[in-house]
């Protein structure tokens, strides 16, 4: 029998069978930079029994101010490795799953052929991430997707919606644009943020990872959009009601005017 006695805060709130449920589930979680990091270590914490993590990258200098695998002492180390040292030190009992790999499209259906409860989409670059994203909706797999964490600094101002209906985010703008021929995009959760890019923030890069460019980022973004990836998985999982923002409706200035020039004839 298994000790599930470091799951008892948990307990308190789920219960003792919403823990049993959460056991039985597996978690994909893709990406393991300043957002899937964090998020692959909550789903742990969680108490989901069983998980697949996947990264091909190593840790860079410039990841330790947001990334949970990054230190001063493991600079080229496989970020797959770290974690999955660090997810069977807070749970032995883990069945996990560990790629080291880009994600190619031929590699990412091989990945999604395995049997998943959710799939965590946490990319920061358009290409691969739109090949998981389309790959996961052919195997009408419960999806939530991270959009652009750089470029803003405050967490409160995290949403989460169904994909056609992010705004204020223009790395979510980008994917909209790639996957709108896909008629079940809109079943998957988008997490993003209504706060107004910081455009000054931007930089090019050397293109590497299918990166052209990056925003500046800040220690505690990343890790909340990851917080708020985990939840919608856990809530959804268990039951529980996820919000969804609503898309402010757009305001037609023009239509708007045209209609108080006809009243003004009118009187």
């Amino acid at each position: 029998m298994s000790d599930l006695a470091w799951l008892s805060r948990s307990a308190l709130l789920v219960g003792n069978e919403g823990i049993k449920l959460l056991q039985q589930k597996h978690v994909l979680v893709i990406g393991l930079g300043g957002v899937g990091s964090f998020a692959a270590e909550f789903i742990c914490r969680s108490g989901v029994g069983e998980m697949t993590i996947v990264d091909g990258d190593v840790v860079d200098p410039s990841n330790r101010n947001r990334q949970l695998p990054a230190l001063a002492t493991n600079h080229g180390v496989s970020k797959a490795e770290i974690m999955k040292e660090r997810l069977l030190a807070i749970n032995p009992e883990l069945k996990l799953h560990v790629v080291e790999d880009f994600l190619t499209p031929e590699r990412c259906r091989e990945i999604l052929t395995a049997k998943f409860d959710y799939v965590m989409d946490c990319i920061d670059s358009i290409t691969p991430k739109v090949t998981l994203l389309s790959t996961a909706l052919q195997f009408n797999l419960p999806i939530v997707s991270s959009m652009g964490a750089g470029g803003k600094m405050d967490p409160t101002k995290i949403r989460t919606t169904y994909l056609p209906d992010t705004y204020q985010c223009v790395f979510a703008q980008y994917v909209r644009k790639r996957l709108k021929k896909l008629g079940n995009a809109s079943t998957i959760k988008a997490v993003f943020s209504i706060e107004e890019i910081m455009k000054d923030s931007l930089i090019m890069t050397d293109g590497s990872n299918f990166k052209r460019s990056a925003y500046g980022t800040v220690s505690y973004l990343p890790a909340a959009f990851g917080g708020v990836c985990a939840s919608v998985v856990i809530r959804d999982l268990l039951g529980y009601k996820v919000d969804i923002e609503k898309r402010p409706e757009r305001i037609n200035k023009k239509a708007i005017a045209k209609a108080q020039q006809k009243g003004e004839k009118k009187s």
